[in-house]
């Protein structure tokens, strides 16, 4: 073939390769609009992919995430790391997935005999929406913390453990008790009674413990549900920069507000670094720092949480 055969075989499929790849035509298209044959379109494409001239890269998002999870498992001394292919522009949404998923994980990997810890609020909700029927046999299902004897904003407690309980087709332990009480007298009181602490002794003992992050922003679930006066939350909000199970921690990720923690009903922070799997569920921009001070207390070993946050995760400095 001459220089000139050459040079017009070269123009020829790089024109035919923008058509198809910039333009989005058809090879039917290209071959009537350049009066050629489809065959030799076919010809010319294949030329320009063969000589270098078209370069296709593909970007496998899964493979990205397959990054994200090592990443976060090196970085932060998790047993797992699992990241959602979700985005968290629409919380609500974010919620809804982060929820799916976690519900298909726990399917996947509950065993028999499994005994299971489990908190509440909009994200516990969310995957106890999605939690079908289980295949693992003689699971129990145990409330970690108090629920609320009364409160104008809805916290799904006994929705979700009674949902959790139906998928693993088991009765339930529930908390019957006020997740925070009014004077640590009261607390203390109540906690000696016996079936109370058969309760809090099995969430101890619960070899899966799964919860999410509360915020300490105004509308937080803690601050909607009544039980802290206009002091204690401002209080609240100067030291702690989340909750888990109802208990407050600083960025460190340790107890922030002792005298509340002293009053408040259900599971210990440090009980969680102990379970077999401690399985955190939360994403999105208003939870960040609240997971980045539940993974600096080492209360999870098993992160559930979207892409976004894996990211700037993984992009924290030290």
């Amino acid at each position: 073939m001459t220089k000139s055969a050459t040079d017009k075989r070269i123009s020829d499929s790089i024109r035919v390769a923008r058509l198809y790849y910039e333009s989005k035509l058809g090879q039917a298209e290209i071959a009537d609009k350049l009066h050629i044959s489809r065959p030799t379109v076919s010809r010319l494409l294949q030329f320009a992919q063969d000589e270098g001239y078209v370069q296709i890269k593909i970007v496998d998002p899964f493979l990205s995430v397959a990054n994200l999870e090592a990443t976060l498992r090196q970085r932060y001394g998790l047993k797992e790391a699992h990241v959602v292919y979700t985005s968290t522009a629409d919380y609500q949404r974010l919620i809804a997935d982060l929820g799916k998923y976690t519900a298909d994980y726990l399917t996947q990997t509950t065993q028999n005999n499994d005994v299971i810890g489990v908190s509440w609020g909009r994200t516990m909700n969310a995957v106890a929406n999605h939690l079908g029927a289980q295949r693992a046999e003689n699971v129990r299902i145990v409330e970690l913390k108090g629920a609320m004897t009364y409160t104008p904003t809805p916290v799904y407690a006994e929705d979700i453990v009674m949902k959790f309980g139906a998928a693993f087709q088991t009765s339930p332990s529930i908390m019957p008790l006020p997740v925070i009480f009014e004077t640590q007298t009261t607390h203390d009181i109540v906690m000696q009674d016996r079936h109370i602490k058969k309760l809090i002794e099995l969430g101890r003992q619960a070899n899966v413990a799964i919860f999410t992050v509360g915020t300490v922003h105004d509308d937080a679930l803690l601050f909607q549900t009544g039980y802290f006066s206009k002091t204690e939350q401002k209080r609240i909000q100067t030291k702690a920069i989340g909750d888990i199970c109802s208990r407050y921690f600083d960025d460190a990720g340790q107890v922030a507000v002792p005298d509340i923690d002293a009053r408040t009903v259900g599971i210990q922070l440090a009980d969680l670094k102990q379970k077999q799997k401690s399985i955190l569920v939360a994403g999105g921009d208003r939870k960040y720092d609240a997971i980045l001070g539940a993974l600096a207390g080492g209360y999870t070993n098993c992160l559930i949480t979207d892409i976004d946050t894996a990211h700037r995760l993984v992009s924290q400095p030290d």
